[in-house]
């Protein structure tokens, strides 16, 4: 009898066993599937040579550039509009191409480009001690925060105005409404990169003894550094548009000739070539910086931190 319970016992055993076994057994295949699934969805991308990089970055925007010519060929050719109304792309170049052999054309937009950096750096410091500010101090965000979405909302050329009574058909016109439209936008998307950061992190600096400056230096700033880099992209943007709304208005001949200024010159001659080809200009450099210069340290803060993944 005792025998008999005995091996009943074993085998009671042996099957638990089996169970427990065949159930870590599928618990382990499950989470080997599930870790299978995520390197499917998601991967680091890896470094690619820079010419096979700048093909991948500049073929789509090519493919589009000259739809757009067709388009606008064929707009032309149709007289959907009168032709001195709107000229042919060809017109176009060739109004560009005047104002080169003039000499003219790289004071332009050297004019307008040392203004859009000038005042972007000063943006940028005001920016950021306003946002850390702000982020930081709750009594001054519950007072100024919606006060910052609010300015950031509002558009630049509202500014260009009070601007000139204040401080006449001068640059620091020009440099006052650069300020208040791209100073939100910088503040507002640090405090945004702030937000996100985990308190860990700021436990973890605490406890290493990073307090003040310090803190900010070697724990704030590059934990927010994502959403710090978006800011300064939105505020590039904002600088910018705002400098073309300011030079548009503010004409003297002491401030020299900008962009802006350009684009007004070909309204006044009713030179719609003229015009358009300003207008050319003024994207090609803005777009231009935002590739050049904000997209690969985008992409490198990204790729360091293992956010830079494609599906």
């Amino acid at each position: 009898m005792a025998s008999t319970e005995t091996k009943d016992l074993s085998a009671a055993a042996r099957k638990d066993e089996g169970t427990a076994t065949g159930g870590n057994a599928a618990a382990g295949d499950i989470a080997g599937l599930e870790a299978g699934l995520d390197a499917l969805e998601s991967r680091v991308v890896d470094r690619q040579p820079w010419l096979r990089t700048a093909a991948s970055k500049a073929f789509p925007p090519l493919v589009a550039i000259v739809i757009v010519l067709v388009v606008w060929q064929l707009a032309y050719h149709f007289e959907l509009k009168p032709h001195y109304l709107l000229p042919s792309p060809v017109d176009v170049a060739h109004s560009l191409q005047q104002k080169w052999l003039e000499g003219t054309l790289l004071s332009f937009v050297w004019t307008s480009v040392s203004r859009g950096a000038l005042g972007f750096v000063a943006s940028v410091a005001l920016g950021t001690v306003l946002g850390l500010v702000v982020a930081r101090v709750k009594a001054v965000r519950a007072a100024i925060g919606p006060i910052l979405s609010g300015l950031q909302s509002l558009p630049s050329v509202a500014w260009v105005p009070a601007a000139i009574i204040w401080f006449g058909l001068s640059d620091a016109t020009i440099y006052a409404v650069v300020l208040l439209g791209a100073v939100p936008s910088i503040a507002n998307g640090l405090v945004a990169g702030v937000d996100q950061i985990s308190p860990l992190y700021l436990r973890a600096g605490r406890t290493i003894g990073a307090t003040g400056l310090a803190g900010i230096r070697h724990v704030l700033l590059p934990a927010a550094l994502p959403g710090y880099i978006a800011g300064l992209k939105q505020g590039w943007a904002f600088s910018w548009r705002s400098l073309m709304a300011a030079e548009l208005i503010v004409n003297a001949p002491d401030l020299g000739t900008g962009l802006g200024q350009l684009l007004e010159q070909g309204r006044e001659f009713q030179d719609m070539s003229w015009v358009l080809a300003a207008i050319l200009l003024i994207l090609i450099v803005g777009i231009g910086i935002e590739l050049l210069i904000f997209a690969p340290v985008e992409r490198r803060v990204l790729r360091s931190r293992g956010l830079l993944v494609k599906s």
